[in-house]
């Protein structure tokens, strides 16, 4: 099987949403960064340990009936 390394260092996303959420939804999104865009969506930017916690969030798009515009993985060394 793969690499199992016990220092897994989490993984940067950004998501981004159609419509504004503001900074009071930061407790939804586990403490992810959120910036309303210029466009009416959304960035919802973070780390995150794994990929059930990738899901999480997704379900809670979901669960909130936020539309979902795109999830880009980033490296360690783009900014959030």
């Amino acid at each position: 099987m793969g690499n199992n390394n016990s220092a897994v260092k989490p993984a940067r996303y950004i998501i981004q949403v159609k419509g504004h959420l503001d900074s009071h939804w930061e407790h939804w999104f586990d403490g992810m960064k959120i910036t309303p865009t210029d466009d009416g969506g959304t960035i919802l930017a973070g780390e995150m340990v794994d990929q059930s916690e990738l899901h999480g969030i997704l379900e809670t798009i979901h669960s909130l009936n936020l539309i979902l515009l795109s999830v880009q993985r980033i490296s360690p060394d783009e900014e959030c």
